[in-house]
């Protein structure tokens, strides 16, 4: 059996859904609008530098959440697919997917965007195995607080093992799609990394390795 992993942001999608689920929420006039973009926008920075705090982060996302109820969250959630997400996915990113799919390789999405924004995506994407930043729960309500170990850096990996273990079964081949610099720890774990559309550091770092380097947007 084999196995092929996606990170979603940047490498499934063409932009990345965490910091456009900000910029959404903005722009309906749902959050302070120069408090919250301006935060956003710096943890998005991090992000993409490398150093980014993922629990200050998931905080601050996940804090929105515990103001509002399930329901109004998944409407919100649906208006955010429909208008933000579909224009998105990208054509290649699915044919990519589906020809994994077609070849009977099991397929995982693994991504530090949390569970809430993600799973849907998945879904679009039919993917519905995700490992994922988790945002707590009570009561069917959210906390504002992160669940266990975050699904970043070196949490990847950490998270993955676990789930190869829930599964009882080893793949004899896996592969990893990613964009990011921040995905290089589990990139380094499995035996087919692939980078697409890379961030520079992450493109010549997959240079120097050999790896294949994969363009889904153009």
């Amino acid at each position: 059996m084999r196995l092929a992993i996606f990170d979603l942001d940047n490498t499934l999608l063409a932009g990345d859904s965490d910091h456009a689920w900000g910029e959404f929420l903005v722009q309906r006039g749902l959050v302070d609008p120069v408090f919250y973009k301006a935060q956003n926008d710096r943890f998005y920075a991090d992000y993409c530098e490398g150093k980014l705090d993922i629990i200050a982060y998931s905080e601050f996302v996940f804090s929105f959440l515990a103001l509002h109820d399930a329901e109004t969250l998944r409407r919100l959630h649906d208006d955010f697919m429909a208008t933000v997400i579909r224009p998105m996915m990208l054509p290649k990113a699915q044919a990519l997917v589906d020809s994994h799919r077609r070849q009977g390789d099991a397929l995982l999405i693994i991504t530090a965007t949390n569970r809430f924004i993600t799973e849907p995506i998945g879904i679009a994407f039919g993917i519905d195995q995700l490992l994922a930043t988790e945002p707590e729960q009570v009561d069917g309500r959210y906390t504002g607080k992160v669940k266990g170990v975050p699904c970043y850096k070196e949490g990847k990996i950490s998270r993955y093992q676990d789930w190869l273990q829930q599964q009882g079964r080893v793949f004899s081949e896996t592969w990893f799609y990613s964009d990011s610099r921040n995905d290089l720890p589990l990139l380094e774990v499995v035996n087919k990394p692939v980078a697409v559309n890379p961030d520079e550091v992450l493109h010549a770092h997959a240079v120097r390795q050999g790896w294949p380097v994969l363009d889904l947007r153009t």
